[in-house]
């Protein structure tokens, strides 16, 4: 019988809800506690916030973070909305999305700049380009935040969707069913699938959105409107110490990891979860080795590319009744840009991330 995501993810050690929470002196007044929603459970995309945690970011910068595992982007950007957590993180055409629902959401700042959307084959797959989809099985789930941009995908990759056997799988067997080759591959998030597979022996490859132009940045930093415009020095102070945790995971790859492996046991007594981790942050860092982060510092959205942005996620993630997000108001850039990578840095940053290159092109 298919396992389930949920099981994959046992298997791993990493199901178990995950929260916590470490005493953060002031610079300048009482330690201020907030609390911070990832979008999903403990992975390379938020393995920062354990950094900054654990680390002493957030500490250094006068917080008291506490830090609780997501069960998606769409429930996470809800529930910052909601106020029901002071911040949050999401993917960020969910954020859009969201937004276009007209819910009080915005970014602070990115955390990572692909979002690794895409279609993933096994290694050996005869599947080498985007054009080999047609005929063949493709699993895919209608709720998966990448799927209501596959016809985008088919139209600038130049193949013929309506010549793929498009197979509803749902998201939680996605990774099994390519697995057990019951589909030839699985429309999906890379930075989800392949980490959750490669450290169980099934190597996989993934044909990036991205490379067929479509740029959707990835995880973005998120609070509410209101706590923006009431206390913007709380915000500022919440992204630097981010930031100061993602630079750290991106220079110092090994010791990151051992800070994430402490904060998540579930993960550490897998005997697959170190490499779960590396493989996760591998291509998380991988991500942010862009133009915004070496010429504007890390978190930086460039206007232009959130504008483009916005027009894909109203043209084909939307349905009636959603309203354009004004860009300005949606992304802001006034807490970012103050931490960036030297030359040795980005040199180091490079190198760690280059072993993660052959599963995506």
């Amino acid at each position: 019988m298919p396992i389930s995501r949920r099981e994959v993810v046992k298997g791993l050690g990493i199901a178990g809800a995950l929260g916590a929470s470490l005493a953060m002196p002031s610079i300048s007044r009482a330690a201020s506690k907030v609390s911070f929603t990832t979008s999903w459970i403990p992975e390379g995309p938020n393995l920062f916030a354990y950094v900054a945690r654990d680390k002493g970011f957030w500490k250094n910068a006068g917080l008291d973070v506490s830090v609780a595992r997501g069960s998606g982007s769409g429930s996470a950007a809800q529930a910052v909305s909601s106020g029901t957590f002071d911040f949050g993180m999401a993917a960020t055409p969910t954020v859009i999305i969201q937004a276009a629902k007209k819910l009080p959401i915005t970014c602070i700042g990115q955390i990572n700049y692909d979002a690794l959307m895409g279609v993933g084959v096994l290694a050996d797959s005869p599947i080498k380009k985007p054009k080999d989809l047609e005929g063949k099985k493709l699993g895919a789930s209608v709720t998966s935040g990448e799927y209501p941009f596959l016809p985008l995908y088919a139209d600038k990759a130049g193949f013929d969707l309506k010549k793929v056997d498009i197979v509803q799988v749902d998201g939680k067997v996605r990774e099994r069913s390519l697995m057990a080759k019951q589909v030839d591959a699985v429309s999906a998030f890379a930075t989800s699938t392949i980490p959750s597979l490669v450290p169980l022996g099934t190597d996989v490859r993934f044909m990036l959105f991205s490379s067929a132009g479509i740029e959707f940045y990835g995880q973005s930093l998120t609070t509410q409107p209101q706590r923006l415009a009431k206390d913007p020095a709380l915000c500022e102070a919440f992204v630097h110490g981010a930031m100061e945790a993602i630079r750290f995971t991106m220079t110092n790859f090994d010791e990151s990891i051992d800070i994430f492996l402490r904060a998540n046991s579930e993960v550490a007594i897998s005997s697959t979860g170190k490499e779960y981790s590396r493989v996760g942050l591998g291509l998380t860092n991988l991500t942010n080795l862009v133009p915004e982060v070496k010429e504007h510092g890390l978190g930086y959205a460039d206007p232009k590319k959130v504008e483009t942005m916005l027009d894909m996620v109203m043209k084909y993630g939307v349905g009636d009744g959603a309203v354009r997000p004004n860009g300005d108001a949606l992304f802001t850039n006034s807490f970012v840009g103050k931490i960036k990578l030297g030359d040795k840095e980005l040199a180091e940053a490079e190198k760690q991330a280059a072993a993660y290159r052959k599963y995506v092109n």
